[in-house]
């Protein structure tokens, strides 16, 4: 099985684990999408803006002195974008409606951010 086989596979099954979230993207640590679930026509601007919150958010944690970046979350009034590092490689982003368990999205998100970076 390719790489990209392996991505798609594990995005399925973290769509599988949390049915409500509607993007699911892996973006490349510059930028790119690597592998997504969801609109395809939104994942060019989905995978910068990730990659973007990613490195704002990296350095916030270093300069407040808060450790090594855990996760990103965007509150919005409908939805969440949530992003974490997969590895030094990439960047696992999704969205998922205001009324969805977080601390549920966490768990599985955080599980497969480091599957993921097993593939990458």
């Amino acid at each position: 099985m390719s790489k990209q086989e392996q991505l798609q596979q594990l995005l399925g099954e973290l769509k599988a684990a949390l049915p409500e979230l509607k993007e699911i993207i892996v973006a490349s640590s510059d930028g790119l999408p690597v592998a997504q679930l969801g609109e395809s026509e939104i994942a060019t601007r989905l995978a910068a803006m990730a990659a973007t919150a990613h490195g704002l958010g990296k350095r916030i944690a270093t300069t407040t002195h808060l450790g090594n970046l855990v996760e990103i979350v965007i509150r919005g009034d409908q939805a969440y974008f949530i992003a974490y590092a997969i590895g030094d490689k990439g960047i696992l982003g999704l969205t998922t409606p205001a009324g969805s368990n977080l601390g549920l999205v966490r768990l599985e998100a955080q599980e497969y951010a480091r599957k993921l970076a097993g593939i990458l």
